[in-house]
């Protein structure tokens, strides 16, 4: 199977069913700082990622930002000094769907790609 970071969100529906179980216990290994949180009896992933300084934040939330757009797929942020908060579920299921998981990745990847650039 492709890694998650290179797949694609697809168009869901209202009618499927939020993951089972044992489909996020087998999707999590993948994206392994994320933690499983429930809000509202809905389950979330939730990851926050540090940075020296608001001005990084800012710039990093931009970018899942723009990620976001690029897939179709909106998580909640919340930016603050030094560190970005970031929930990816699904809203028309109210739970999770394998584009979190997808999400999840990719942010992790913007995550990477943020930190080497920071150490150049």
């Amino acid at each position: 199977m492709k890694p998650l970071a290179e797949m694609k969100c697809e168009a869901c529906r209202g009618d499927v069913p939020p993951l089972s179980d044992a489909e996020i216990a087998a999707l999590a290994p993948q994206v392994p700082e994320w933690a499983i949180v429930e809000r509202d009896g809905i389950k979330r992933l939730e990851r926050t990622f540090r940075f020296r300084d608001f001005a990084q934040a800012l710039a990093f939330t931009n970018k899942v930002g723009e990620l976001a757009e690029a897939e179709d797929h909106h998580p909640a942020i919340l930016t603050e000094w030094g560190r970005v908060t970031v929930t990816w579920w699904t809203h028309k299921i109210r739970g999770l769907h394998r584009n979190d998981f997808i999400m999840a990745a990719k942010t992790d990847r913007l995550y990477a790609e943020a930190s080497a650039s920071r150490s150049e």
